[in-house]
């Protein structure tokens, strides 16, 4: 499954839905697809997300060794999202995700 988040103040982002759903916990939103965030909520969503990011950054993500591919960190995941609601809060825009 992937979750396309939106708003009017920046380009659309595209997430696997687990990554997605797991930011949107992050966030304080449930895991309800589709959904918003009101423009005056969107900065509230922001630092959670961006709290909840630093604060994993403490623990290495897991590697796993039978996998070809690079480990990525839900930091460098997280940063079109973050791009996204900050955009939306300058511009004072809601966030959707479908």
């Amino acid at each position: 499954m992937l979750i396309t988040f939106t708003t009017d103040a920046y380009a659309d982002i595209t997430q696997f839905g687990d990554v997605a759903l797991a930011m949107l916990k992050m966030m304080g939103h449930s895991a309800t697809v589709p959904g918003a965030i009101l423009a005056e909520d969107v900065p509230a969503a922001l630092s959670r997300l961006t709290a909840a990011i630093e604060a994993g950054k403490a623990s290495p993500p897991v590697e796993d060794e039978d996998a070809d591919e690079p480990v990525v960190s839900m930091a460098h995941r997280a940063l079109p999202l973050i791009e996204l609601l900050a955009a939306a809060a300058k511009a004072k825009s809601n966030v959707m995700w479908k």
